[in-house]
């Protein structure tokens, strides 16, 4: 087994050979580290976190194939594409490819040529029989593993037979991943995968380049006149507009169509064609918005979307999350707009109604509502359903930029945190008021309520207020809802530090819930409509790079680069390929397949001519340092063997190639020398020695004048 240092010395030269970047994000090498040495793991980390990093640089680092189970096909896809634009041997087994394809697939992985395997959950336990006793697996990873609870808000029926694996693969570690887990999804799907000891490793949820925002009670004209205003606002950008019914996407994008935009429906009443079509033609920018219900979504890695709107209130948090999450992946910022009203909740109170689980899905439900109809910070708010400590406003949501009257809560809330302590935190909020109130009741006689210091502290407050104190209460994250015990408010950490007066708690002095203004008025959003900068027209310029490039290997542009990549290629504006493999974001890989064109637009930008002299000599010698041999060079660049030897030639001639005697044996070096001295003719080689070579030798020959090496 590894050491410490050597894990992570290993990956991080990985991770910078594969995706172009010098560090991890937060919790990511842990994660990396606990699964190289064997143990299982439950990752939650917000979408466009990174988790995928913390499987994919394991199975790299490991003998044998890692496998990982993915529900939708469109992100396997997605993911297997991005993993082979990097250069990681990675491929997918699924219904969308032919038998012959799946069948060389699975060939190439028992010859070892897949360090990951994508696949679907029904057809990994097709073949776990032979695949158990037979293939050299060096990991499980479930992705999206919410689907497996019947908690989560993607419940899948068909992920509950993964419950099997741990008896077939009991020696390897499980890494399940997912983007939104409560408390109790969390535990259920630790329990349904038969991990009792993998260890919990939570991200923080937080999503700071994605503004928030809620507009209530709009009629259906008026949505549509502010999606307008809202598109507007985000020029030729990607976005997504879900809606709750299919009738509904249809309509808006009708309408957005009729006004003039590129935007096209999606709902699972298409057909299989229709909906790859759109979802085909959104992920390569040929149409920017999408008017969707919930069905779309999931399987979309597209880092580019920079907006997402709701045209109703999500059925819970946990969605609602997702969907946003679905913008500003590359970490750009990215605007989210929520619409609601009654007529909402209305409607999702009767899908509630009708649905299993019937209580748990109304206290999400009206956890959601309490999100819309919120007067604190909305981003609070988010991550403390996410159980995630966030003691401050963002400033980025319409809240924060339109704050209501505030004071220091310290007071009220130590009232109600000690009465939550003093009665073992099992009472529901009703309860809690009653016992704030002092009100007498026999129930809380009985269990000794009307005892406690705190019972009748707060008998000057109305029942209503104290209602809308403890609700910002739970909204702020000082209390949790323990749903599977009553609906109970536990206190967290957070409220622990109230209680003891170390934390001053901001609360709001009064709930108001008003319409915004209209678009002559004020805007909560920032205003993007600035004349267009040097830096935009080169980046500009550098998306349409990107795009003929994406044409050309028939992936989408996000894909070959994010916007972030661009972004960051239009401030460092590298002007020779060492300088281009210094973006961050820019593997190996992409540096020599894609290097040229975007340095050349970035030269033009500059006024220098476009050619950089030399540059596939560069390459080579790139690739060289980096340890590749004559052949890897070969394949990778698609070259003559003879033309990357000439170029090795010349690179140590000019004295740029210090490592040169790895390039030549030392028999087949002297073997060349001897041939020159004795005047035989080099061209075509002998016996003796490899004739692409002998530019190599010849250089080395003449620079140093060794006979031998």
């Amino acid at each position: 087994m590894l050491s410490d240092e050597n894990i992570y010395k290993t990956a991080l030269c990985l991770l910078k050979k594969f995706y172009g970047y010098d560090s991890f994000r937060p919790i990511q090498y842990d994660v990396i580290r606990h699964v190289m040495k064997g143990g299982d793991a439950l990752v939650l980390m917000p979408t466009g976190g990174g988790k995928s990093v913390c499987f994919q640089l394991p199975a790299l680092m490991s003998e044998g194939c890692a496998i990982v189970i993915s529900p939708l096909l469109a992100l396997m896809k997605d993911q297997v594409d991005a993993l082979q634009s990097n250069g990681i041997p990675a491929a997918a087994v699924n219904s969308m490819q032919s038998d012959a394809t799946n069948r060389e697939v699975i060939e190439k992985v028992f010859s070892g040529k897949i360090k990951l395997l994508y696949i679907s959950p029904e057809r990994l336990l097709a073949e776990i029989d032979r695949w158990s006793s037979s293939l050299q697996i060096s990991m499980i990873a479930v992705d999206e593993a919410h689907c497996i609870s019947q908690w989560g808000h993607d419940f899948r029926p068909e992920y509950t037979k993964l419950s099997v694996l741990k008896q077939y693969f009991k020696d390897i570690p499980f890494i399940a991943l997912t983007a939104t887990a409560d408390k109790l999804t969390r535990d259920d799907i630790v329990r349904q995968l038969r991990m009792p000891d993998a260890e919990m490793f939570i991200s923080s949820f937080d999503r700071p380049n994605l503004s928030l925002g809620v507009i209530a009670n709009y009629t259906e004209k008026e949505k549509l006149r502010k999606i307008c205003d809202f598109i507007d606002e985000h020029p030729r950008q990607s976005g997504i507009i879900y809606c709750l019914s299919r009738a509904n996407t249809e309509k808006v994008a009708k309408f957005l169509c009729k006004e003039g935009y590129n935007a096209m429906s999606y709902h699972a009443g298409m057909g299989n064609a229709d909906r790859l079509r759109v979802q085909r033609l959104f992920l390569n920018d040929e149409i920017n918005i999408i008017c969707a219900t919930i069905a779309f979504g999931m399987g979309i890695d597209k880092s580019n979307i920079r907006w997402v709107v709701h045209f109703n209130m999500p059925k819970n948090i946990e969605c609602y999350y997702q969907e946003i999450g679905r913008a500003g992946r590359d970490g750009l910022p990215a605007d989210t707009l929520m619409f609601y009203s009654y007529s909402d909740v209305a409607m999702l109170t009767h899908f509630v109604e009708e649905s299993g689980q019937l209580e748990i899905n109304r206290l999400k439900l009206r956890r959601m509502q309490e999100y819309a109809e919120a007067g604190v910070c909305r981003r609070r708010m988010l991550l403390s359903y996410f159980n995630e400590r966030y003691d401050h406003d963002c400033g980025n949501c319409d809240v924060c930029k339109n704050p209501p009257d505030r004071f220091d809560g310290t007071m009220l809330c130590q009232m109600a945190v000690s009465a939550a302590v003093r009665t073992g935190q099992s009472l529901g909020m009703m309860v809690l008021v009653n016992v704030l109130r002092g009100v007498r009741l026999p129930a809380l006689s009985e269990k000794g309520y009307d005892k406690i210091k705190t019972f009748g502290a707060g008998a000057n407050l109305s029942h209503s207020v104290w209602n809308g104190y403890i609700l910002q209460m739970i909204q702020i994250g000082l209390f949790d809802i323990a749903y599977n015990e009553g609906n109970h408010l536990k206190v967290t950490s957070y409220g622990w530090d109230v209680v003891k007066g170390l934390v001053p708690p901001v609360m709001m002095s009064r709930i108001t819930f008003e319409r915004y203004k209209k678009r002559s008025g004020t805007n909560i959003f920032e205003d993007r409509k600035a004349s267009v900068s040097p830096k935009q027209r080169l980046v500009e310029n550098l998306k349409s790079v990107r795009l003929q490039i994406a044409r050309q290997e028939n992936v989408p542009p996000y894909i070959i680069f994010s916007d972030k990549v661009v972004s960051d290629i239009a401030d460092l504006l590298p002007t020779t390929l060492y300088e281009f493999a210094s973006v961050p974001g820019v593997g190996e890989k992409k540096v020599v397949r894609f290097g040229r064109q975007f340095i050349s637009a970035v030269r033009k930008f500059k006024g220098l001519p476009a050619v950089v002299p030399g540059f596939s000599e560069d390459v080579t010698l790139f690739l060289a340092e980096r340890g590749y041999g004559i052949d890897e060079i070969v394949a990778l660049r698609g070259l003559k063997r003879s033309t990357v030897c000439n170029h090795i030639a010349k690179l140590i001639q000019s004295k740029r190639l210090k490592d040169y005697g790895r390039f030549i044996s030392p028999e087949g070096y002297k073997a060349i020398v001897s041939a020159l001295e004795s005047g035989k003719d080099l061209r075509h080689g002998s016996n003796d020695f490899d004739a692409d070579l002998v530019p190599v030798a010849l250089a080395i020959y003449r620079v140093f004048g060794f006979k031998t090496i």
